[in-house]
């Protein structure tokens, strides 16, 4: 068996010749989120100037499907759902969550909720949508028949949402520096986790649901054992508070993004750099690919001193 440092160079190795940065500039102001679908052949990009656009992935090739127009705010993150490769929902600033059906062309459901919608997530099952909005409030929509089943008001900052692997749980990442976890679907306080002295702003899961990672406004990134919720590890190399976070398909690495020009990517097993991505500009949003090494990440990058250059990047290409 390997050691964790042949483990290691093995993984330093593989970006040694996997480095390369392809750019897609189809939006015309700042990109505030992307992600692949669950089966990594489609990107969606959502932007503050109200669209979302849809990418193909060919091998080393990303080409742009289609523009998605009718949001009238900014999108502000997006989710697919976890099996149907074809379903994508958008959260908005215009008090609507829309789910699309990228295959078809079309919104499939437009559903109106109470306030500004800042952060999305679908189960694992795909039966439920969670949308939080900037007065946190989170609502419920059951994606059998697109209507709101649920809604739920806290007394504290949440500024992120996510099930757990088996949609039994909801976690909450708070401002004070907390992890809330629910179960799901009564929503009874289970634990409430001491995780960082300052807000807890992001969360990821891996794909084999053991571990969690938590971005921290102390400019932390600390992943979780999710049987224990004991911490196993903490990344500090950024100077910024943590925005976003994502695991690899293989549950190997850990892609942490802030303010900071560069996006830190570590080896779970001990913590060290694999590799880091530098940058020009702030990150927004991080997501890796669910097969391969392939990280697509949105910056407030410039066109120039007063356009915003509206793309987003995908590092790890051979060629």
């Amino acid at each position: 068996m390997f050691s964790s440092q042949k483990r290691l160079e093995s993984l330093r190795e593989h970006f040694r010749t996997h480095n390369k940065i392809r750019e897609q500039r189809q939006h015309s102001s700042k990109v505030h989120t992307v992600r692949w679908n669950c089966d990594g052949r489609k990107l969606a990009s959502g932007s503050n100037d109200k669209s979302v656009v849809v990418f193909s992935l060919d091998r080393e090739r990303l080409t742009k499907d289609r523009t998605f127009y009718g949001h009238s705010g900014t999108v502000d993150q997006l989710t697919w759902h976890s099996k149907n490769p074809d379903l994508v929902a958008t959260a908005s600033g215009d008090k609507t969550v829309r789910i699309w059906d990228t295959r078809a062309q079309k919104v499939l459901s437009i559903i109106n909720t109470k306030g500004e919608n800042i952060n999305i997530t679908w189960s694992s099952d795909g039966h439920t949508i969670a949308v939080g909005n900037k007065e946190d409030l989170i609502t419920f929509i059951d994606t059998r028949t697109n209507k709101i089943r649920a809604e739920e008001k806290f007394n504290f900052e949440i500024n992120e949402i996510m099930w757990n692997k088996t949609s039994d749980q909801m976690y909450l990442t708070s401002g004070q520096g907390c992890v809330h976890i629910l179960s799901y679907p009564n929503l009874e306080a289970q634990h409430v986790l001491k995780a960082h002295p300052a807000t807890c702003i992001c969360i990821d899961f891996d794909n084999t649901g053991k571990y969690f990672a938590i971005g921290s406004a102390d400019a932390l990134t600390s992943i979780w054992d999710v049987d224990e919720l004991s911490c196993v590890r903490v990344l500090s190399r950024l100077d910024w508070p943590v925005r976003t976070v994502s695991f690899s398909h293989d549950s190997k690495l850990l892609a942490s993004a802030s303010e900071d020009h560069f996006i830190d990517i570590a080896f779970i097993e001990t913590g060290e750099r694999v590799c880091n991505i530098k940058l020009e500009s702030a990150t927004f949003s991080i997501a890796f690919h669910p097969k391969q090494y392939l990280l697509a990440y949105a910056c407030d990058d410039k066109k120039d001193e007063s356009r915003d250059a509206g793309n987003f990047k995908v590092y790890g290409f051979s060629e």
